[in-house]
């Protein structure tokens, strides 16, 4: 991988999270924003391998797109016309790729994509399998930034009722950077805001990796729209002093009961909205929900590097001594939920009728 500033792409948000350039997929190094704009060339699944596992990507939906992405990549670099050989060198980075992070779904979704690919075109020549691999990666993106849209403009139809500005509460990053572009729930605040009804975003830090305070408020102060960033301990305080009219967070797997795990730190802001009766909602494409789970007790939970809670931006905070636990999800129960903002319309309760008849209607 190798680091290098580039220009902005054109599309519906000003952040560009990935570029496919046919033989290199550069990311933004979103470890480095907001004090650097730089962007990770990667030109192998290897690459993009580690580029996940090592958050220069990161977000549900732009780890599935960044797989399906760094499978095109291990179809080029395969020289020669062994149908067998291509099989199975395709099968060992897809193996690769789906070890770097267990709780987001989007990245099985995606490679199992490829995989339909690999298997269905078996009788094709390997050089017609590679055009297809990669013509299915890029769908796979085109297809994640027409579904952000989507969910922008179906989240926003929940508020057009709504006879003020709304002052909105949103945790972790589930904006264009999380995405191919344009994001989840911060889809629905600029859909909002495009319409001119955001009063204020307030921006949970997002403690131990700070994705709402170096990430979400990096993307709003990009788009022009107002915010504030408080500390994750705060978002009580601001709820009860009126400060809060709704929460808007995104997810990274959905049980088919409708439990959601997102980033750490979601299952309280669902605890203290229920208690203050603030409209807690989930926004995420229907490739999120893993419908062969039954419950959030069945999600994995990926524990990360300890030293990302000992260490704030590279300095210690906490000696190596003082015991330190990192799991990087929570799950929060359906209950808690309000509805669940999808490409395919808003998801009221109860969920698993509900969820049930959209992938029916999919089959």
């Amino acid at each position: 991988m190798g680091n290098g500033n580039i220009s902005r792409c054109p599309g519906m948000s000003r952040v560009c999270t990935l570029l496919w350039k046919k033989s290199v997929l550069k990311l933004i190094d979103q470890r480095k924003l907001p004090f650097k704009e730089v962007y990770v060339s990667c030109k192998s699944a290897d690459s993009v391998a580690k580029a996940i596992k090592d958050m220069v990507v990161r977000g549900a939906p732009a780890i599935g797109v960044a797989a399906g992405y760094g499978v095109a990549l291990a179809a080029l670099k395969f020289r020669g016309e062994d149908k067998e050989k291509f099989a199975d060198y395709i099968n060992e980075n897809i193996r690769l790729l789906s070890g770097t992070r267990p709780t987001a779904v989007n990245l099985f979704w995606a490679l199992d994509r490829m995989k339909k690919i690999l298997t269905s075109d078996k009788n094709l020549e390997v050089s017609k399998i590679k055009i297809k691999l990669i013509e299915e990666a890029e769908e796979i993106g085109k297809q994640d930034l027409e579904i952000n849209w989507k969910i922008g403009q179906n989240g926003k139809k929940i508020f057009d009722k709504a006879t003020g500005k709304i002052k909105i509460l949103t945790h972790c990053n589930a904006g264009a950077l999380a995405t191919s572009g344009y994001g989840t729930a911060l889809a629905v605040i600029r859909s909002l805001d495009a319409e001119g009804k955001v009063a204020n975003v307030i921006v949970d830090e997002t403690r131990p990796f700070l994705q709402g305070a170096r990430l979400t408020a990096w993307e709003l102060h990009q788009e022009e729209i107002p915010f504030f960033i408080i500390s994750d301990n705060m978002a009580g305080y601001f709820m009860s002093i009126g400060e809060v009219d709704t929460v808007l967070v995104g997810a990274d797997r959905i049980a088919s009961n409708g439990d959601a795990a997102n980033k750490i730190g979601t299952l309280s802001l669902s605890i203290l909205a229920r208690y203050y009766r603030i409209p807690f909602y989930i926004a995420a494409p229907i490739s999120t929900v893993d419908i062969k789970i039954e419950s959030g007790d069945n999600i994995p939970i990926e524990y990360r590097d300890k030293k990302e809670v000992r260490e704030v931006l590279g300095k210690i905070i906490i000696p190596e001594y003082m015991a330190v636990e990192n799991p990087a999800f929570d799950v929060t129960p359906a209950e808690n939920i309000t509805a669940i903002i999808t490409e395919e319309g808003v998801i009221y309760p109860p969920y698993k009728k509900n969820i049930g008849k959209i992938f029916k209607s999919k089959r």
